[in-house]
């Protein structure tokens, strides 16, 4: 028996590859061993039992199924527990800490859940006329001008749908200004530095921009030398994306002298919003000098990033692009809302559409509901705690593991893999937290660091709950340094081992095949 760092007693964990695991039923304890839909359901079961319609018009013509989809049933029951073996397996948000690194897993209070799924706004269509939908354009009226007022800008485009969708937003806005100017055939340099986002250049490239990359200095920051030389010749240069805090959880501390000299050579500061949970209610973008910012609702505002549907991502404008939003947008007048959805008066210069529709309704709620539900001050302690959270996890992990960079961080920690031995490789250990029962932290990125392990603990989690995943963390992390080779082989616990990743991404296996029949050949 020993003792961990909050005193209580622990057992540690078996991760023998010799482990007795094997059961007569394929299950371990309350861990239920469940096969395929397609292994266990049969064409001919089913959980409802209607009879066939009366008088029903076949309409499809020669186009009409002629043989069954062989598709697998199963009866209600056998559903129901098909289903709920399977979430068993998962890794979920309501069952620990999520550490992953710039995607912001925290809880999502239920009380957005229940205000999303209100009639009055889950069940209204893009397409009513707007004299029907006004509460609704007054709530993404009111969201907006919180974004607003929390970035210290003073337009906001609220259709984009998730992240990288903003980015697009905020880079065909700098096209469509510098194609207002003149300069679009021109300007088509965009600097982004080595530890943006991957989604970064890519959009600039999407906007027919061409990328020149800044180097990180030795503090994980913007290489200022290097910056002012991309500048020499500031005639084809368009802008920047930047991220900030950026991707190594660090705050770019020359962001304003960026701003500054970005202006200065004629081009637009595109800041990447990703991370705003690290600043929001202590830091407005728009007092940087940012021109324009995508915001992930999805991971700044509740719902987690990558959990209840689709994501959202408004993009706020400075008044140099702010002409050049995209449709549609929302006016208040003597009538109420109204949409605005012409490229004529206040959008005559708008770059066009970006969607159908006007954005992810469900994320508005969950968002304007989170804000109202903290207040001000509430947003303020947001950053403050997700930032104490990840210098928590940074003090607690440095004993044992190597910071990436010295000093403080934002609201994620991120260290190397070069405390590990040799052999032990950064994927071994995020394997072997697996079977600690977490989900491993985001590995291999940012690039810049080698051997990347990324961990966000977000503001949403206790000391107790981060002192256990520490104590977890750091089991693993000395094994690893002391070249524990078992580890090569983990997880052994899971309900699925360690798989060939590689092969797995490039020859996936798509199609459920049934398993031939073996023959037995004649003597």
């Amino acid at each position: 028996m020993t003792m961990n760092s909050t005193g209580r007693p622990t057992t540690p964990t078996l991760v023998s590859s010799n482990e007795a695991t094997t059961t007569v039923s394929g299950s371990r304890g309350l861990q239920q061993r469940e096969d395929l839909i397609f292994e266990i359901g049969t064409p001919d079961t089913t959980g409802v039992d209607l009879p066939a319609p009366k008088g029903r018009v076949n309409r499809l013509g020669g186009v009409a199924r002629k043989q069954p989809t062989g598709l697998p049933g199963l009866s209600e029951p056998e559903a129901m527990r098909h289903y709920v073996r399977l979430s068993q397996k998962n890794y979920a948000i309501d069952l620990g800490l999520f550490p992953l690194g710039s995607c912001t897993m925290k809880h999502n209070p239920r009380l957005n859940e229940k205000a999303a799924r209100m009639a009055g706004f889950a069940d209204i269509h893009p397409m009513q006329p707007q004299a029907t939908i006004q509460g609704a354009l007054e709530l993404i009226d009111e969201l907006a001008t919180w974004l607003k007022t929390l970035t210290g800008l003073p337009a906001v485009a609220m259709s984009p749908k998730a992240g990288a969708h903003g980015e697009l937003c905020g880079m065909l806005a700098i096209r469509q200004a510098l194609i207002a100017r003149g300069e679009g055939d021109t300007r088509k340099r965009v600097l982004v530095p080595a530890s943006a986002h991957g989604t970064n250049p890519a959009t600039a490239v999407q906007c027919g921009f061409k990328v020149d990359e800044i180097k990180a200095d030795a503090r994980g920051r913007v290489d200022m030398e290097d910056f002012r030389a991309k500048l020499e010749d500031p005639s084809d240069i368009a802008g920047i994306m930047l991220t900030n805090p950026n991707t190594c959880g660090l705050f770019e501390t020359d962001i304003k002298d960026i701003a500054d000299a970005i202006h200065e050579a004629g081009g637009y500061f595109y800041c990447d919003g990703a991370n705003f949970n690290a600043i929001v209610g202590r830091v407005r973008p728009g007092d940087l000098g940012v021109d324009a910012m995508h915001i992930n609702l999805h991971k700044t505002f509740s719902t987690p990033h990558g959990g209840g549907g689709p994501g959202s991502g408004p993009t706020v404008l400075s008044e140099r692009l702010a002409p050049f939003a995209p449709l549609p947008f929302i006016v208040s007048g003597e009538d109420g809302f109204e949409l605005v959805e012409d490229a004529v008066g206040e959008g005559a210069q708008s770059f066009g559409r970006m969607c159908a529709f006007h954005g992810q309704m469900g994320m508005f709620v969950r968002a304007l509901t989170y804000m109202l539900s903290h207040g001000t001050d509430g947003l303020k302690q947001v950053a403050e705690d997700a930032v104490l959270n990840a210098n928590y996890v940074q003090a607690r992990l440095k004993g044992v593991m190597t910071p990436a960079f010295d000093g403080y961080c934002m609201h994620e920690a991120l260290f190397s893999d070069k405390f590990a031995a040799e052999g032990i490789e950064t994927l071994d250990i995020a394997k072997a937290l697996i079977d600690e029962g977490y989900h491993p932290m985001t590995v291999y990125f940012p690039l810049v660091v080698h051997g990347a392990m990324l961990i966000e603990p977000t503001e949403t989690e206790s000391k107790a709950e981060l002192d256990r995943f520490c104590d977890a963390l750091e089991a693993v992390a000395k094994r690893a340094a002391a070249g524990d080779q078992t580890m090569k082989g983990a997880p052994y616990l899971a309900p699925m081992k360690r798989l060939d990743e590689t092969q797995a991404a490039r020859k996936p296996v798509l199609k459920w095949t049934a398993p031939q029949p073996e023959t037995v050949a004649a003597e």
